[in-house]
């Protein structure tokens, strides 16, 4: 259910009081919130699942990609029949031609959570998108949106570029700047609205490093460099074995270069290229490999910024138990 609006002088909307206090019940009685986190391909699905089969659980998605129906090879979404039996939340939840927004993603994954822990179920979220993870767990008030404003900073999106309107942020909020690739122009809309509307920086709202329920731990997927950049070219590889251009091929089909979020997806984006005569397949594969390693080190940036992550190496033969130890010990000491 997305979550409802309530509307600011001047057009602007903001989201519904009390939905940010969704998880924010620490009852002593209820399951902790787990998220795993780390850098894409370094071993976060696998810990999910051993957690969740060792504490009750339930995955909860926070890849923002996975969100949608039909993009499945190139997201490395699980099959339903390697998951072990363990229910999974917030996949497909969207079609191709939709937005995702991290305020509704906030709504809904808070009210899977508060599902899960209502029924004794620990939650345990994994996915590469940090940002969506923090709105989750950390407290995190959206700014409100205007439409007259939105439409007029997409106009000049369409007409100047998105490196314009990126410089344009960088003038006025170099934090946020910093933060955001230039060719996601829709993030940098986001970022000018915010400061037009609210006279902060787009960086001001974002999440402070305190959770929304204190019963919440993170658990980090620790890996070398060498050994990820390994496992990234061989994810590449079972992806285009596994039919990546066929799934891509259809998904075009049904209006993904439509999809302001979903077009972007690593991987989509390259092999529509490839599709349309513009790439060869071995500049594809180079291309798609290069932004995966290049998305990776900015996920370790962001989630080596916060001081509270716990990490365990990705080989550590004694990593379940280790994190199965944090949870419980963290349980202990809120109750």
């Amino acid at each position: 259910m997305v979550p409802a609006a309530t509307r600011l002088p001047g057009g602007a909307r903001t989201g519904r009081a009390g939905d940010n206090d969704r998880v924010n019940a620490a009852d002593p009685s209820r399951p902790v919130v787990v998220a795993v986190v780390g850098s894409t391909a370094s071993g976060k699905t696998g810990l999910s699942l051993d957690l969740a089969q060792a504490l009750g659980g339930e995955v909860v998605n926070t890849d923002a990609m996975q969100l949608y129906r039909g993009m499945d090879v190139g997201t490395a979404k699980l099959p339903e029949a390697e998951r072990r039996g363990v229910a999974h939340h917030l996949l497909d939840r969207l079609e191709i031609t939709q937005a995702a927004s991290v305020a509704h993603f906030q709504g809904w994954a808070r009210e899977a959570i508060s599902d899960l822990r209502s029924r004794g179920r620990t939650p345990v979220l994994v996915g590469g998108s940090a940002l969506y993870t923090r709105a989750v767990l950390d407290r995190f008030e959206f700014p409100g949106t205007d439409d007259g404003v939105r439409r007029r900073l997409e106009a000049e999106l369409d007409t100047l570029g998105p490196a314009a309107l990126h410089e344009r942020l960088r003038g006025l909020d170099p934090e946020a700047a910093d933060r955001m690739i230039v060719e996601n122009g829709r993030r940098t809309v986001r970022a000018l609205e915010v400061i037009e509307l609210t006279g902060r920086p787009w960086s001001a709202s974002l999440p402070t490093l305190e959770y929304a329920d204190p019963r919440t731990v993170q658990v980090g997927v620790d890996i070398d460099r060498a050994t990820l950049d390994a496992r990234i070219e061989q994810r590449v590889r079972v992806m285009f074995d596994d039919g990546l251009l066929a799934e891509v091929a259809g998904l075009l089909e049904r209006g993904l270069a439509e999809g302001v979020t979903a077009s972007r997806a690593i991987g989509y984006r390259e092999v529509a290229a490839h599709l349309a005569g513009e790439l060869s397949l071995d500049e594809v594969r180079e291309r798609t490999a290069a932004a995966t390693r290049r998305f990776a080190r900015r996920q370790d940036g962001w989630f080596r910024k916060d001081p509270r992550i716990v990490w365990v190496a990705h080989d550590d033969p004694e990593r379940v138990e280790r994190a199965v130890a944090l949870v419980r010990q963290r349980g202990a000491s809120t109750s």
